[in-house]
């Protein structure tokens, strides 16, 4: 499980292809892994993957062909959010998160707030239909590894628009402030109203 907070920024060094899948070397700021054992789970842009090796301030990973079907940023050189795994008597600073990629979105704008002198920005993402039903007004919502909430939703005819806020911690301490339009993202809807929606479907039965 995790929290979705990111605790910092990794570099993707190295991306071997190893069968149907990949070989992944990640590096990481010092120190980062100094409580981090091998098959320890590790988010990255939102995916749990496990750790498989260390070396100095580099850890490995192998990423299966099921994996980079469904997420994106995983497949090629470039900074990623990364997140250890939450332990019971770590504070829940975001929300739980499974690090399960329940699908892919889209950018659709990203900028700044004119009007909004604290300098946050609105980040707008296309996500699948098919969760529209888990995106709520003040619900949460991961994008790639990060905890945010969901500011506003429109249900159009092929996919779900949610608005986001951006602060500027958040840009400053993620990737997300790399965002252009038109860029691929990772979604995880809320752990809760997965569970939610799975109990009505029953109980419709």
């Amino acid at each position: 499980m995790f929290t979705g907070i990111i605790t910092a920024i990794g570099q993707i060094t190295s991306v071997q292809a190893m069968g149907d899948g990949m070989h992944l070397i990640v590096e990481v700021p010092v120190g980062y892994l100094d409580d981090v054992a091998l098959g320890d789970s590790i988010a990255i842009q939102g995916a749990c993957m496990t750790a498989t090796q260390f070396e100095g301030n580099t850890f490995a990973l192998d990423i299966s062909r099921e994996s980079l079907n469904k997420t994106v940023g995983l497949d090629k050189v470039g900074p990623v959010n990364l997140e250890k795994a939450l332990r019971l008597n770590d504070r829940l600073g975001g929300h739980l998160v499974s690090g399960h990629v329940d699908g892919v979105g889209k950018v659709a704008h990203f900028a700044r707030v004119a009007q909004d002198d604290y300098g946050s920005w609105l980040l707008r993402i296309e996500a699948p239909k098919e969760l529209a039903p888990f995106l709520a007004y003040k619900g949460s919502i991961v994008v790639n590894g990060v905890s945010l909430t969901v500011n506003q939703t429109e249900d159009r005819a092929s996919t779900c628009i949610v608005d986001i806020n951006i602060i500027p911690h958040t840009l400053e301490n993620t990737t997300l402030g790399k965002l252009k339009q038109g860029d691929a993202v990772n979604l995880e809807i809320d752990l809760i109203a997965r569970y939610v929606a799975r109990m009505l479907e029953t109980q419709a039965k």
